[in-house]
């Protein structure tokens, strides 16, 4: 059975708007957005950004940045560096925002931006106690001392430009940039997926993609796909330099069920370059008793199913780790959360109840990073999540096997040897198949040491 969180582990932060987006603006610092729409609810819109490390124990967030952008809910948002500066996009409505973050070092009083009501503004904070899930489940604070100085974020809105065009209530409903930052990919209502040329915002490609609105859309690693999915049924895959269809995601639903996908991320395959994998969550339409979600794994190149595997319930989030190894997933009901092994989809970690309502963003902490080293921690893995209950959690996965111990044997030793091949099979099989794979390699070994006299 997977290990479920530790006691110490759950709340990191909490805002007071619901929350609809989430990515990493740094190596440790992430980003979150959303809000409480134009209505006059005193509920903020805006973005918060949280610098994030570890203190030896647990995990600890402390507030850095809050932007504010008036009236305009951020339902989606994307970021990405060129290696000069950051960029962060926002969808707010129909149109999408462009913004500039430019990093800055500031002391322990803290700077602040005034503006007027209706505005966007920004405000640089002095640092602020983040707050702990305790083991009795009461809210309490940790004291932190501010260092005399430290890495903060100026957000400054430049372009935008419309992205969807519905006759009624258009809305830009998800935003992607490539990796190497060229392209950006809109979809909204209108079901039709727009590609950009970034950072200009000018209009590279409008396909005709699907006849009713976009849920999710991701590029793949190379930035040559582009990945598709909406509410008609339909994922397909699509050639950025050409806008052609370059394959279509298809699979036989059990019991003759109609699934919709839901969420979509490609992810890089460990040690193979220019070779990727892409994941999906699909759940069933309507209400169609108790049938399950799925988390399935594709071939990209030939869009074949070549794993899934159920889930008890709907499904409401998705994202894989930068170097391809995990993939976690969030719930549509129930608020749970779990990180399963890429290559496998065996379930490695599982939190129920992470959330008090559906989760809406999943982040890991990144592994890989040209900005700075990773944070360093006790865990194999650790996953942001993200609600409309207005918290930010994380949840780690704590090494399944004493690599220290197996850092430090001796190249001489058998024993160790084995030790080390267990573990390399057991976290890319089932532990069933590990065993007997081994089981046949050591047959194999005796039967040529058998043959050779030994």
């Amino acid at each position: 059975m997977p290990p479920l969180r530790r006691p110490n582990e759950g709340l990191l932060a909490r805002v007071n708007f619901p929350l609809y987006s989430i990515e990493m603006l740094s190596s440790r610092h992430v980003l979150v957005a959303g809000g409480g729409g134009s209505a006059k609810t005193g509920v903020a819109n805006g973005f918060e950004i949280y610098e994030i490390y570890h203190n030896g124990d647990r995990f600890v967030a402390e507030e850095v940045v809050r932007h504010e952008t008036g009236p305009s809910v951020v339902m989606n948002c994307a970021v990405r560096s060129d290696g000069r500066r950051s960029f962060l996009v926002a969808g707010q409505e129909s149109h999408c925002q462009m913004y500039l973050v430019n990093t800055k070092i500031i002391d322990e009083n803290g700077v602040a931006g005034k503006a007027a009501d209706g505005e966007e503004k920004t405000t640089t904070r002095q640092r602020r106690t983040s707050v702990r899930q305790n083991q009795n489940s009461g809210i309490e604070e940790i004291p932190q001392e501010a260092p005399p100085r430290r890495l903060s974020f100026d957000i400054k809105p430049s372009d935008s430009v419309q992205t969807d065009f519905l006759d009624r209530e258009p809305i830009q409903r998800v935003v992607r940039l490539s990796l190497d930052c060229k392209v950006m990919a809109t979809g909204g209502t209108d079901g039709r997926l727009r590609l950009w040329n970034f950072p200009r915002m000018t209009k590279l490609r409008d396909i005709a993609a699907h006849s009713k609105e976009l849920d999710d859309l991701d590029f793949s690693p190379d930035g040559k796909l582009v990945v598709s999915i909406a509410k008609d049924g339909l994922g397909v895959i699509w050639d950025v330099a050409s806008g052609k269809e370059a394959g279509t995601l298809t699979w036989q639903p059990p019991e003759g069920v109609k699934y919709l996908f839901k969420r979509c991320r490609f992810g890089v395959i460990e040690d193979k370059k220019n070779k990727c994998r892409l994941f999906t969550l699909a759940n069933p339409l309507g209400k169609s008793g108790k049938q399950r979600g799925f988390l399935q794994q594709w071939d990209p190149e030939t869009g074949t199913l070549q794993r899934a595997i159920g889930v008890d319930e709907s499904l409401s989030a998705l994202c894989v780790r930068d170097d391809g190894r995990f993939v976690a997933l969030g719930t549509m009901f129930s608020g749970t959360v779990s990180i399963h092994i890429a290559f496998s989809l065996q379930r490695v970690l599982h939190i129920p109840n992470a959330h008090s309502m559906f989760v809406t963003g999943l982040q890991f902490l990144p592994v890989l990073s040209s900005d700075g080293p990773a944070i360093s921690s006790d865990a194999e893995a650790a996953v942001l999540s993200i609600s409309v209950d207005n918290r930010i959690c994380i949840h780690s996965l704590q090494y399944r096997r004493k690599f220290p111990q197996l850092i430090s044997f001796k190249r001489n030793s058998k024993k160790n040897f084995l030790n080390l091949l267990f573990l390399f099979l057991s976290d890319t099989l089932p532990a069933w198949a590990a065993i007997i794979l081994i089981v046949v390699m050591l047959f194999l070994t005796f039967m040529l040491c058998s043959f050779m006299g030994l």
